[in-house]
């Protein structure tokens, strides 16, 4: 039985493969962004980091056409925004449709799981034609509004709140005098946990690599999300290659970050389903 789970020397080199070309385009982003835009030219290329890193950094932020800068504070005021109320509405919604017994929830529950059904492209041009109704074009609202709740999420907490919250555990809440906020607040929160970890990270990581839509309703160039940021290094005729880079490697930063920060539960929140399933 042991031999089942002996890995052989065989796996251990697919993995060291596998791992090598994960990483490989990471590495060349940092040593590209270390050297001149020169180094895109060599043969054969570079492949260790280079001393112009610090320069390369201080002409990105100087860069009057991309405002980079004013780029990640908005991507990082609207990803947090979003991630926190998908993750707070979501576990509202999941409990509620999971432990909750109200008319039409079936009904309710179906319609929200065919929002997921509709592609993100068919409903730009109503979302814009609202924006504009409402006057919140080039404002960083008409990014956050649309998404501060999501079908996949009340979907996902839905599911989760159904196997890690058990009716006993809420008849006995309520036994004790708990109201269904109080419910939950103290049981339904703590349970929700893992699988907020693993939302909160799908939720953020979407919101900071989405394109689209910000591309569609903050036209001015002043008031760029990160992404479009990005965009504006590589336009033209003309590509600074080492700018891209470096831009690339920083907005890339947050997403290590809030890995590392919440790495624990989310990997927890994984194994917990992947056990329970």
């Amino acid at each position: 039985m042991s031999r089942l789970w002996r890995a052989s020397p065989l796996t251990y080199l697919a993995l060291v493969v596998a791992a090598g070309l994960s990483i490989f385009p990471i590495w060349w982003m940092i040593v590209v962004a270390s050297r001149s835009n020169d180094a895109m030219g060599q043969l054969p290329p570079p492949v260790t980091p280079g001393g112009n890193l610090g320069a390369n950094i201080a002409r990105l932020f100087d860069n009057t056409d991309a405002y980079f800068a004013t780029g990640l504070i908005n991507s990082t005021i609207v990803a947090s925004t979003v991630t926190v109320s998908v993750v707070f509405f979501s576990s509202l919604a999941g409990f509620a449709f999971a432990k909750l017994r109200f008319r039409g929830r079936n009904a309710l529950l179906l319609v929200i799981i065919a929002t997921m059904m509709v592609p993100t492209q068919l409903g730009v041009i109503p979302l814009y034609l609202l924006m504009t109704r409402l006057q919140w074009n080039d404002r960083l609202p008409a990014v956050i509004v649309p998404v501060l709740v999501t079908g996949f999420g009340v979907f996902m907490m839905r599911q989760y709140a159904g196997q890690a919250i058990s009716d006993e555990l809420i008849e006995a809440a309520r036994m004790d005098g708990c109201g269904t906020a109080r419910i939950w607040w103290h049981v339904v929160v703590p349970a929700l946990r893992p699988a907020a970890a693993v939302l909160g990270l799908l939720t953020f990581m979407t919101t900071w690599n989405d394109f689209l839509w910000p591309y569609a309703v903050l036209n001015d160039p002043a008031n760029p999300t990160v992404q479009l940021s990005l965009r504006a290094l590589s336009d033209g005729y003309y590509q600074d290659m080492s700018q891209v880079f470096t831009g690339t490697a920083i907005a890339t930063l947050p997403l290590l970050l809030v890995f590392v920060l919440f790495g624990r539960q989310i990997i927890g929140g994984i194994m917990e389903g992947a056990v329970k399933a």
